[in-house]
């Protein structure tokens, strides 16, 4: 993930409070008041709570320890886990049958609820729009999850999409979709933006020319890439600062993009900008006066910061191995691991790289100390590593 800060102050009071997945049911509780829970649940019968079998699994996500359902059922025997994370032991059966029992909207409003609370830079004007990376990632999912199976580049795959909204204020995720691999990008994009949302998008999102009407009429702002092989009709130049020259922009103009007239877009700004290889052509609805041909670059530069959080996701929280193979499975285990990742950056007042994810984890099962954690937390001096003690 990224390198950006929340405004937050962590203290060394709040590491000595820190119950991530006590945290994590309490917002669940607030979530089950407001979305429901399936009947089954209420049975006098059923010993396996809905709380419970979400935090066991949010202990499998943060514990490297525990990676696989057997594992974590295991773990449930403990005196300590039953204390802390769920309230008696767990079956097989009952773990795997959880998944098809439980709505993944109960997880996306715990997810909401995190991401709103995720405090905002300080410096940010009143009225700054909130500027948003849009993108999808896939999971590798198992030969026998048929419901991922689709055939890509003339091989049939099973893979798992995430579709992600990324806020650039804290790299932290936004908003998510959870899918089978084929399912297109464009068509999960259109469910998640909001009127009044700005999105940066890659030259993916940049194929349909149409998509940039209904981002106009939606009231949706954005900066996207556009193919190399896009026709491109300039209708106007626009003049260039000193500041677009240093951000590398070679060009801007107002222009309509196809090659058929009849299908041809609406009115929008290209900026042309030169990197160390190529050539980016950025289309975007705002005029100059809101975004500078600069801006423009600038801001698409950063859209890095959503690859960093899949790196993330996938490398250093270590999202690879699936606990549950449902559909509804997969996207609990992928809500879950955006909660994570929320809970740790709300916690740090960071979001975690590889050395502190360690740190953490050493300190989840009781190796390493709350001082060295703390000392772990405190982010590097300005231009330079911190001090040998």
């Amino acid at each position: 993930m990224g390198r950006k800060t929340t405004e937050r102050q962590i203290t060394q009071a709040d590491l000595s409070r820190w119950r991530l997945i006590e945290d994590f049911q309490k917002r669940l509780a607030q979530a089950v008041l407001e979305v429901g829970l399936h009947p089954t649940w209420t049975e006098p019968g059923r010993l396996l709570q809905s709380a419970d079998y979400l935090s066991l699994f949010l202990l499998g996500l943060l514990n490297p320890v525990v990676q696989t359902m057997r594992g974590l059922c295991a773990a449930s025997r403990l005196k300590r886990v039953q204390k802390e994370i769920c309230s008696r032991p767990v079956s097989l059966g009952s773990f795997s049958e959880a998944q098809h029992l439980l709505d993944p909207t109960l997880l996306a409003e715990v997810f909401g609820q995190l991401s709103r609370d995720l405090p905002r830079p300080a410096s940010a004007a009143p009225n700054a729009r909130r500027w948003l990376v849009q993108d999808g990632s896939l999971f590798e999912a198992l030969p026998r999850m048929h419901w991922a199976l689709w055939r890509r580049q003339g091989q049939t795959q099973a893979q798992v999409r995430l579709h992600l909204s990324l806020d650039l204020s804290t790299a932290s995720p936004a908003r998510a979709t959870i899918t089978a691999g084929k399912t297109c990008e464009r068509a999960a994009w259109r469910t998640q933006w909001q009127r009044g949302d700005a999105y940066v998008g890659d030259r993916y999102y940049g194929e349909d020319y149409q998509l940039f009407g209904e981002l106009e009429e939606a009231g949706v702002a954005f900066v996207v890439r556009l193919r190399d092989q896009g026709v491109i009709h300039v209708e106007a130049e626009l003049p260039l600062t000193e500041a677009d020259r240093q951000a590398k922009v070679m060009r801007s103009g107002w222009v309509r993009l196809g090659c058929n007239a009849r299908y041809r877009s609406r009115r929008l700004r290209v900026v042309w900008v030169q990197t160390e290889k190529e050539v980016l052509r950025l289309v975007t609805n705002l005029g100059p006066e809101e975004l500078s041909a600069g801006e423009v670059a600038l801001l698409y530069k950063e859209r890095w910061q959503i690859e960093l959080f899949f790196r993330w996701v996938k490398c250093i929280l270590g999202c690879r191995h699936w606990l549950a193979e449902s559909p509804r499975g997969a996207a609990l285990e992928l809500y879950l691991a955006l909660i994570a990742a929320l809970l740790l950056q709300l916690y740090t007042g960071r979001a975690p790289n590889r050395r502190l994810m360690e740190m953490i984890r050493w300190y989840l099962v009781g190796v390493a100390s709350l001082e060295e954690l703390w000392a772990a937390v405190q982010p590097e001096p300005a231009g330079g590593r911190r001090k040998k003690s």
